[in-house]
């Protein structure tokens, strides 16, 4: 999951003849023509949504139902694969003016990215809707320029995923409150020859750590410079260097990016002890045809860096913020959709995790889906209290340039190509040129 800068600038440099003479030309009649409104009895306006999650996993059966009741606006799903080419190929399709109505965002930097390349729709427009009261006072953290472009429809909730059986084994509590060394020490007593004690996928790994660590006191010191080289950055990257290389209960980045080593298989097939990840996980743990388990899985919250931090933010908060394309030609229809979408008609992706951040939609019915009939393969005690927690929490806010050059070194201290006194001296280096040119 790790990302990396599309060179934005290069695509639209590319495609802007492209876009100039193409246009938004999807939202055809049922005649080739164009469409009219909604209420229209004779044409039909259709609207295509890309969406990062698998047509089958809930985004076909929503569109099924919302076609079945609104025969004048059709809308169809298209999957694009939430990772680096998967975000590229659809900011190549809203710059060229291809088949792009409503979008999903998963991280702030790619759509504020958007939002400055003129892509996403300006919402204020719209005064039939109170985001803020719908989606609560997390929905803030989406707002871009102190607008809302996108509406964030989901909980973000991101946790740690644990063997249940293995604890029991090993006489081992569900934690409630822990830090990256207790992390450390679990993953040393649930560790076999054939089972790692923990791992986290690359990207959150950093974002977790470093950006709650530094949530509430900033990324930039209030003298303009990198707040990279705070006393807790050098801390957590040492730690997780450790469970890397000291300890071994944690497999080496360059294991996890050579062998393309799929985290959530190795959970399921108990092949890793604990996971760092989010309710994406539920996808894949509820299909036992696919990955069948043997164990319960218990949850636990994310962990601090350290005992003494006080100031640790969880990564949490809403997100799947879902844009309309400026260009659409249908802005008044999409915004129909998306309404009816984050009150409810989104319920189907319950059953993957992904629980509906709106008031308005029905809670109960979401964990119903959510479990359905495999309430025996989870701790419910400790998914209540994951689900119920009301931690601090922040959002990815970073720009995706930033992102990229934290991750480029702090790579290069796990894989032993620096020392982790260089690391800090370059990560630091790089961000000042950052904010001097930016």
């Amino acid at each position: 999951m790790k990302k990396k800068s599309v060179g934005f600038v290069v695509i639209l440099m590319l495609v802007a003849a492209l876009s100039a003479c193409s246009g938004n030309n999807n939202n055809q009649g049922t005649n080739g023509q164009a469409g009219s409104s909604a209420g229209s009895s004779d044409k039909v306006v259709n609207l295509t949504f890309w969406g990062g999650v698998p047509a089958e996993a809930g985004p076909q059966e929503i569109v099924d139902t919302w076609n079945k009741q609104n025969p004048n606006i059709q809308v169809t799903y298209v999957r694009y694969v939430n990772d680096d080419s998967g975000n590229l190929k659809l900011d190549t399709a809203l710059v060229s003016g291809q088949n792009v109505d409503i979008f999903a965002n998963y991280t702030k930097p790619l759509l504020s990215k958007r939002v400055s390349s003129g892509a996403a729709l300006d919402l204020s427009q719209f005064s039939d809707y109170n985001i803020d009261d719908k989606m609560g006072a997390g929905a803030k953290e989406w707002l871009v320029n102190d607008k809302y472009y996108a509406l964030p429809t989901k909980k973000n909730m991101h946790f740690v995923w644990l063997n249940k059986d293995a604890l029991d084994e090993a006489g081992l509590p569900v934690p409630t409150d822990w830090t990256l060394a207790d992390v450390e020490k679990y993953a040393k007593a649930l560790q076999t020859d054939s089972r790692w004690g923990y791992a986290t996928f690359p990207f959150w790994r950093d974002v977790v750590s470093f950006d709650g660590s530094l949530a509430v006191q900033g990324s930039v010191k209030e003298d303009g410079t990198s707040n990279f080289d705070a006393p807790i950055v050098g801390e957590a990257l040492q730690q997780q260097y450790d469970m890397m290389h000291t300890s071994k209960v944690s497999p080496p980045i360059s294991l996890i990016e050579t062998t393309k080593m799929n985290l959530i298989a190795e959970f399921l097939g108990n092949k890793v002890a604990m996971l760092n990840a989010g309710e994406w996980v539920f996808r894949d743990a509820n299909n036992l045809t696919d990955y069948p388990r043997d164990f319960k899985a218990a949850f636990a919250p994310l962990p601090r860096m350290t005992e003494a931090q006080d100031d640790f933010r969880y990564l949490g908060g809403l997100g799947d913020a879902i844009a309309i394309n400026a260009k659409s030609e249908y802005t008044k229809e999409a915004w129909e959709f998306l309404k009816w979408y984050a009150d409810g008609g989104m319920l189907p992706q319950a059953k993957g995790g992904r629980i509906p951040a709106s008031k308005d939609a029905d809670q109960s019915k979401a964990i119903e889906l959510l479990l359905g009939d495999l309430k025996d393969k989870y701790d419910l005690e400790s998914l209540e209290r994951v689900l119920s927690n009301e931690l601090p929490t922040f959002q990815v806010s970073l720009p995706q340039e930033v992102l990229d050059i934290r991750t480029e070194e702090f790579d290069k201290y796990y894989i032993k190509a620096q020392s982790l006194e260089e690391t800090l001296q370059n990560v630091v280096r790089r961000h000042n040129e950052y904010l001097k040119r930016n």
